[in-house]
């Protein structure tokens, strides 16, 4: 966003954002509300842009302390075009487990970025979501991520849910806001949870220091409301394997919780999770640590399963995924470990 006052006419102006607040959206100042939904965008280059009139809200311009209300239509443009949101289609296999007219459930690899987007405008689940399937629907406010009703981040395996209709899509995007589908993951952590069952609940926002890594905040007025439950499932000695179910599904939502609560994932280089945090200085431990991050060079974070009720047929979904090799394997090697030392 430009610091400058432009003289600018709303016609020569291209829409980048449109938002639409959420119904229950509590009374939160316009620049904190586009901070936790704009990437890389710091919160003085959003107050510039209020200033030079680039954001609207119901259609009219507004100052920074505008209070953003329940189903309030936020749109930000600006003078130059926005990129095509038009996607590429490219010829990427898919891990389809199951598959009607309505939806189909696919497992993502590690490593697969989930839709286009700044750095990442090729080789997506979305390229290949548009190669293998015509005329996917688009949730309003999502304009060029056909298909998609929730996402997991790139170096995240597991299970998603894509819709094929426009039934399937209201009606999956419905049971995401009312947290009603269930998603549970399984995430190996450094150390071991004072409680073997527990719920975090606290605000997550965009960190004001690094944009591509989210907080906890105490302040209820910053981030958007989150709630993670876990339950132990594996006691390692210096790692433990959990399983996470998601009530609300915020961005990194299970990477931050565990960091704010002393257990960041194994080898979560964005949340600090890839040094040596728990046990022993003796080379050989350090060794063996190095080694686990060998094998599986990426947060440990698996999309187990997935549970929802068929938009069309109203049936109960429920499905699950196998851990994948580079996931099973780290948690062998520490099985090992603490067995025979």
């Amino acid at each position: 966003m430009n610091s400058k006052p432009i003289e600018q006419d709303d016609d020569d102006l291209f829409e980048h954002h449109k938002i639409v607040a959420d119904p229950g959206q509590a009374p939160l100042r316009i620049d904190k509300f586009l901070m936790d939904r704009i990437a890389n965008a710091t919160r003085s280059k959003i107050q510039s842009g209020i200033t030079d009139g680039f954001v609207e809200v119901n259609g009219s311009k507004v100052k920074a302390n505008y209070k953003v209300k329940p189903d309030d239509v936020i749109t930000v443009s600006m003078p130059e075009p926005p990129r095509d949101t038009k996607v590429v289609p490219e010829d990427i296999p898919l891990n389809i487990i199951y598959e009607d007219e309505h939806l189909l459930v696919v497992n993502k690899e590690a490593g697969m970025v989930v839709h286009p987007a700044y750095q990442n405008w090729s080789g997506t689940l979305v390229n290949a979501l548009t190669y293998h399937f015509n005329n996917l629907p688009e949730m309003k406010g999502n304009e060029g991520r056909p298909g998609l009703v929730h996402r997991i981040d790139k170096d995240t395996s597991g299970l998603l849910v894509i819709a094929k209709s426009e039934i399937a899509m209201d009606g999956l995007a419905r049971q995401f806001f009312d947290h009603s589908i269930e998603r549970t993951y399984y995430a190996l952590v450094w150390g071991v949870p004072n409680e073997k069952k527990g719920t975090i609940d606290i605000n997550l926002g965009r960190s004001l220091k690094d944009r591509r890594i989210t907080v906890a905040y105490e302040d209820p007025e910053i981030g958007r409301h989150a709630i993670t439950h876990y339950e132990l499932l594996k006691d390692l000695r210096y790692v433990s394997l959990l399983k996470c179910n998601l009530e609300t599904g915020r961005t990194h939502q299970i990477r931050a919780h565990m960091r704010h609560i002393g257990h960041p994932l194994f080898n979560d280089a964005t949340y600090g999770g890839d040094k040596l945090l728990k046990g022993t200085q003796f080379s050989k431990y350090k060794q063996f640590v190095d080694n686990c991050f060998k094998v599986i060079p990426r947060q440990a974070l698996h999309a187990k399963s997935l549970g929802f009720i068929h938009p069309a047929t109203k049936e109960k979904m429920q499905f699950n995924s196998e851990l994948p090799e580079d996931f099973s394997s780290v948690i062998e090697k520490w099985e090992h470990y603490v067995q025979y030392t």
